[in-house]
């Protein structure tokens, strides 16, 4: 299946803000894509063009063509999780697929452990829960996100004279990804500044997290994913070192695929993840 309309520009308003969204018709379950940290829903350009089933895909709050979190107000990772539940309302979706990739696979295994009753079927890429942090470096972590709070009023966005630098500058993120990859990153990441060109994303988004959840709890949200779950993972991605393979045990029902490429390797070479992704959906 090669997809090749463009995608329709979505906007919902969630929360108080706007979140924006590509959209592609098509048939068969529908997919609602959450894309990596930093990322946005660009990330999913790729894998749309081989896949036949209707797609949305959502740039997080903070990323992409979102609106950022209120300016006084701390940002949550699992804020995103209630993000994700408005935006499947407001589409009709009652059951659904979930597709995330990195930081979006753990959004997506915290939303479907929390509302199981609503994921059809679940797919990881490159991500199997939310980073985790012992419960005694709590203390020490709060204090210093708070501490990067105080002081990030007085720093500044790289500023690039050209969207060029700032492929370039993509490029070695997470063990790299190819040029075209980094490049749609790019088109939907960039905005127009005095003197060139700057990132869309909240500064905050790079920020320590005020409070991660330990290991334990991570355990209780990916144990009660009920949906049948495709986790693919990269040779030379995050998962290549065997970092995600004691959290597998954990999942009810679960496919492992493990594929050449990178931590992006949806997006620099999709058509071996879209034929794992298209065998499971069918299956």
């Amino acid at each position: 299946m090669w997809r090749s309309e463009p995608p329709a520009e979505r906007c919902f308003h969630v929360y108080g803000q706007d979140l924006a969204a590509l959209q592609w018709d098509g048939e068969g379950l529908p997919i609602l894509a959450l894309h990596g940290w930093l990322d946005n829903a660009a990330s999913f350009l790729p894998l749309a063009g081989k896949l036949p089933n209707p797609m949305v895909a959502l740039d997080f709050a903070g990323h992409g063509h979102s609106d950022h979190r209120p300016a006084d107000q701390a940002t949550h990772y699992v804020d995103h999780v209630r993000d994700v539940l408005a935006v499947a309302d407001a589409l009709g979706w009652q059951r659904f697929v979930l597709m995330g990739h990195s930081m979006g696979a753990g959004v997506a295994c915290l939303f479907a452990g929390t509302f199981p009753e609503r994921v059809e079927k679940l797919v990881l890429i490159e991500g199997l829960g939310p980073p985790a942090t012992a419960g005694d470096d709590a203390p020490d972590t709060l204090r210093k996100a708070i501490e990067q709070m105080l002081t990030l009023p007085g720093k500044r966005k790289p500023v690039y004279a050209d969207p060029e630098q700032a492929v370039a500058a993509r490029l070695p993120a997470l063990g790299g990804l190819e040029e075209a990859s980094a490049r749609l990153l790019c088109e939907r990441g960039l905005e127009p500044v005095d003197g060139g060109w700057t990132w869309r994303a909240d500064a905050r988004l790079r920020l320590t997290s005020s409070l991660r959840l330990t290991e334990e709890q991570v355990e209780g949200f990916v144990r009660a994913i009920r949906a049948p779950t495709l986790l693919i993972l990269g040779d030379q991605g995050l998962g290549g070192d065997g970092r995600f393979d004691h959290r597998i045990a954990w999942l009810a029902d679960v496919t492992v695929g493990r594929l050449p490429g990178r931590h992006h390797l949806h997006m620099d070479d999709p058509a071996p993840v879209a034929t794992e992704i298209g065998a499971f959906l069918d299956g």
